[in-house]
């Protein structure tokens, strides 16, 4: 029976294991902070190893360092001791809901999704801040105080004299954020799927560093563009010598060569030539008659062949009654046709003919990329009227009836990252959700297009200023406003797709528009489950026994604080566990016993103190793939002996765990 470990993997020994297997001779061993043997890395070994000369020191190389980069790197790779727990009160539908919005400190969050999101996420957006001389809410410890920060950048020379001027500020300053952004970005690429995709929303100000380190990250061969993002149509005239119109959206892959995008969906109003048939959707693509060099039929014979069209533009290979033989002619010399006879013969469908001043022409069905709605590649500049900053402002405050954030971003933005990005039940991410602009967008596409997509937002609870609007509203914290906004959106989105369904069903018609809707109705998901992080549910004791040498009667009672509750538990189990936290949970009396079922039988735990043991042979039937229990639930060594040797016999496949 083994014991869970309850916190995040560390990466540092997963990392040595990896070079272990292929670098034997540099594994040595050094002594942890509390005197324990554990392996370790010789780096000059490992250096040597991966160098074709003689290593003997650091080189200069092309790189961007900052000081707090390697602490920053350490960071990310060590478990901490936190976890998540659910609060019901403040969810929508948690009982059915794939959604999440996850409140804390976004570097915390992920560290606790690592492993139950590991290469899960298919898309993520952020908009992180901008670095513009505000200090960062975030309590991090990779800040330099300025005396250690100028000695270790050697501000001063021997004499005490300043080296060089100005740069002891600005350098700080780009520190700090290079630091924040540096180690979220290291666990956040973990979560990415091989063909996931991530977009950032940046301005000038640190535009060169995100690449730098977005290069670092997620490597240089998977960056695939900045996009100019045009956020202010008229230009801001409080900016030195132009008038600033645009940000920069900065996207990489997790592995380009895997990676998908997808072409965005064109509009209603700019749908022009496109038509649809019983295959799908297409326009007139490229003419069929061969043009060029090649094009005569001396060149390519087997090309020139008739076709028969019928006075409704039928066509056909074979000659039929009433129809018009055709040849590849252009002013009166024969050419050839861009399809072989064999091609048209499986293709007829996918052509289409025109007929002007008495002479046919052949063209190409251009087929749209996923064949339901037409689409057109999005191009590398970004501007449409709906992507200024104002009606990001302006949406939410008709939303709430007042100014209650700064700076949401443009909804039609975000969704038109998520057309590009994301498809059918893909996870989208946002770790710095703000006013959750990304969560509306999500369920708006769902809406749309009939997708399953799942967000996850991640908000710190910052809280606002109590002189706002917001604040006097009752929104005491940013995560508030993001809540309340998708609790908002999410009814705002089902009320019109109600409207759309009552207006066809008053005009009798469109039955298979009305299913349509119908459906998007009964399968949309607009509800989210709320987890606030918090210290682990698990006393000290529980991670360092051998610090406990005496220990009183009540601490050898339970490993577990006395405020959590089993939902607690389960939870921070189900991250332990590696298992989403979006599966569907069931709560069953057996007995007199509280049973959790997730999934059906993929996890059954329960967390009572005194173990009614005939719950054991119910919960086996159900034959569960892992099973936890407290391990206060037994008396002694007897009763665990007894647990195990009863699913042995009921259910041997069962995993066993305890807390």
């Amino acid at each position: 029976m083994e014991k869970l470990k309850m916190q995040s993997p560390d990466k540092i020994d997963k990392s040595i294991e990896e070079i272990a297997k292929l670098f034997p001779h540099v594994i040595t061993e050094s002594k942890d902070q509390e005197g324990n043997i554990t392996k370790a890395i010789d780096f000059n070994l490992l250096k040597q190893s991966l160098s074709s000369v003689l290593v003997e020191d650091d080189a200069e190389r092309y790189r961007l360092d900052w000081p707090g980069k390697k602490a920053s790197l350490l960071k990310a790779n060590s478990p901490i001791n936190k976890t998540l727990r659910p609060c019901r009160e403040e969810s929508v539908n948690f009982d059915t809901t794939e959604n999440l919005y996850l409140e804390g400190d976004n570097f915390q969050v992920l560290k606790i999704l690592q492993e139950s999101y590991l290469n899960k996420v298919k898309m993520i957006y952020i908009d992180p801040p901008y670095n513009t001389g505000k200090d960062f809410v975030y309590t991090d410890n990779f800040r330099v105080a300025k005396e250690d920060y100028e000695e270790e950048i050697g501000l001063y020379d021997e004499e005490g004299g300043k080296l060089f001027r100005n740069t002891d500020t600005n350098g700080r300053f780009h520190s700090d954020w290079l630091s924040m952004m540096y180690e979220r970005l290291i666990v956040a690429r973990d979560l990415l799927k091989d063909d996931g995709v991530i977009f950032i929303s940046i301005d000038d100000n640190e535009v060169h560093n995100l690449r730098k380190i977005c290069d670092e990250v997620f490597g240089e061969e998977n960056f695939v563009a900045i996009l100019p993002t045009i956020m202010n149509l008229k230009g801001n005239n409080d900016q030195y010598a132009f008038a600033g119109t645009h940000e920069h959206t900065m996207v990489y892959t997790k592995k380009y060569s895997e990676s998908k995008f997808y072409e965005y969906y064109i509009p209603k109003e700019e749908l022009g030539d496109w038509k649809k048939d019983e295959y799908g959707i297409y326009k007139k693509g490229a003419n069929l008659k061969a043009t060029g060099i090649n094009a005569p039929r001396s060149k390519r014979p087997n090309l020139f062949f008739p076709l028969y069209i019928s006075e409704k533009n039928e066509i056909s290979l074979k000659a039929k009654t009433g129809y018009q033989e055709i040849y590849p002619l252009t002013e009166g010399q024969e050419m050839s046709w861009r399809w072989s006879k064999e091609k048209f013969e499986n293709e007829l469908y996918n052509v289409i003919v025109s007929k002007s001043n008495g002479e046919f022409s052949i063209y190409k069905k251009q087929r749209n990329q996923n064949n339901l709605k037409p689409t057109k590649k999005p191009k590398s500049i970004f501007i449409k009227p709906e992507y200024s900053s104002g009606n990001g402002t302006q949406l939410l405050k008709n939303m709430f009836e007042g100014k209650i954030f700064d700076f949401p971003k443009p909804l039609l933005l975000i969704y038109d990252f998520l057309t590009i990005g994301s498809r059918n039940e893909d996870i989208i991410l946002d770790f710095f959700s703000g006013s959750a602009t990304t969560a509306h967008a999500v369920m708006q596409l769902n809406a749309e297009d009939g997708g399953k997509r799942k967000f996850i937002m991640v908000q710190l609870p910052e809280k606002t200023d109590e002189k706002s609007e917001a604040y006097k509203a009752g929104y005491e914290t940013i995560s508030d406003i993001g809540k309340e906004r998708i609790r908002r959106a999410g009814k705002q989105i089902m009320d019109e797709l109600r409207a759309e369904r009552d207006k066809l069903d008053e005009k009798m018609f469109a039955e298979d528009k009305l299913k349509e809707i119908q459906g998007k109705l009964d399968n949309l998901d607009i509800g989210f489950r709320v987890y606030k992080t918090d210290s682990s549910n698990m006393k000290d004791v529980y991670y360092h026994p051998n610090d406990y040498e005496q220990m009183t009667v009540e601490d050898l009672i339970s490993n577990t604080k006395e405020d959590r509750s089993p939902e607690d538990l389960l939870t921070q189990v189900i991250l332990d566990l590696g298992l989403e936290l979006n599966l569907p949970i069931e709560k069953q009396r057996i007995k007199k016993n509280d049973v959790f079922f997730v999934l059906h039988n993929s996890l059954v735990a329960c967390f009572d103190d005194e173990l009614d043991f005939d719950i054991v042979d119910e919960i086996a039937k159900v034959k569960p793939l892992r099973v936890v229990f407290k391990d206060a639930s037994f008396r002694d060594d007897k009763d665990r002996i007894n647990l195990e040797s009863r699913f042995k016999r009921l259910s041997p496949d069962t995993l066993i765990k305890v807390l």
